[in-house]
């Protein structure tokens, strides 16, 4: 099958290079010339690995036409750029094409998971739809480092399908047809993300970030099951595998992201000077509204969106959790 990455950033190259491995058909196409020319002429994408070599048989491409002979697409782009970049796509193919969606997060003003926005913008030119997502930094698996993860969709012989397209020997892949709950966790980590990088940004330990880990998998199973998601998945890769990795990881934007928050005292400083993407600051806002609206409890969440969107002290934040009312565990 001919596999076509829309991205060029860090995840998008170190899955491309996966499925080179695997001798697939594979092309990325990217926006900076810079980063493609490295990809082709160098065997490197310097701006994300250093000096680390890639599969020489991958090639990458600027011309947008280049991906309208696909079997595949993935998309490995960030949540906020997902709509646009598929009605580009939508011009393009004038076929049915398969599209594998890496964006964790929702839509920042529909609150819609992101399968419902590719359905809608793909309505008509969709094979399938599958996401691949689980506890992984691309920063390992461009080294080849071991690493497992999910391929989830409805229908079980698409998530197969995937499954087959990048399961090696280094690189592990399960299936799953639980949609609403493994996108739901796979959001929702990203800001308990934020809130471990915070605790460890003003100076607390292990133990902090064991009690918030272990509590905020309580808190996405609580607004995970609300909206249709299984048990299960919030206690497999795709719940506390991921979380366990993104919120216990450098490599993770999202945790550096609350490092530098509790660091500085607060968020405005590195509101103003971010560039890189971060799910976990769109997803704690559409979250935040959304369990208001249905009247779920999510604490921690609460104090990750008045620390990024009302200024409030990320120690402050803290200390009120720490002093909610006393109760049993579960």
């Amino acid at each position: 099958m001919k596999v076509r990455i829309i991205g060029s950033g860090s995840w998008a190259t170190a899955l491309a290079q996966v499925l080179a491995d695997n001798q697939q058909d594979v092309l990325i196409y990217g926006i900076s010339q810079e980063e493609i020319t490295d990809i082709n002429e160098n065997h490197q994408n310097s701006r994300y690995f250093g000096t680390i070599k890639i599969n020489e048989d991958l090639k990458g491409t600027t011309d947008i036409n280049d991906i309208s002979d696909a079997d595949v697409i993935l998309l490995g782009v960030p949540s906020l750029a997902l709509a646009s970049v598929l009605a580009q796509i939508k011009t393009l193919i004038d076929h049915k094409v398969y599209i594998i969606n890496v964006a964790k997060g929702f839509h920042p003003v529909t609150k819609e998971r992101l399968s419902l926005v590719i359905e809608r913008e793909m309505s008509g030119h969709l094979a399938g739809l599958i996401s691949l997502i689980g506890p992984s930094h691309a920063e390992e698996v461009i080294e080849r480092k071991l690493t497992v993860i999910n391929s989830v969709s409805e229908d079980l012989e698409e998530a197969k399908m995937v499954q087959k397209l990048f399961a090696n020997d280094y690189f592990r892949v399960y299936t799953n047809t639980d949609v609403v709950g493994a996108e739901i966790a796979a959001a929702l980590k990203n800001i308990m993300a934020i809130a471990s990088g915070t605790l460890e940004g003003i100076g607390e330990g292990d133990n902090a970030r064991a009690a918030l880990i272990t509590r905020g998998l309580h808190e996405m199973l609580r607004f995970g099951l609300v909206f249709g998601g299984k048990m299960d998945t919030f206690f497999g890769l795709n719940g506390v595998g991921d979380l366990v990795v993104t919120a216990s990881s450098h490599h993770s934007r999202n945790f550096m992201a609350g490092f530098m928050i509790g660091k500085e005292g607060g968020a405005a400083k590195f509101l103003a000077e971010n560039t890189k993407t971060t799910e976990g600051i769109s997803a704690a806002k559409v979250v935040h509204e959304l369990a208001q609206e249905r009247h779920i409890s999510m604490p921690i969440t609460e104090e990750v969106y008045k620390v990024l969107f009302e200024n409030k002290d990320p120690k402050t934040a803290i200390r009120e959790l720490m002093n909610r009312p006393l109760k049993h565990e579960y």
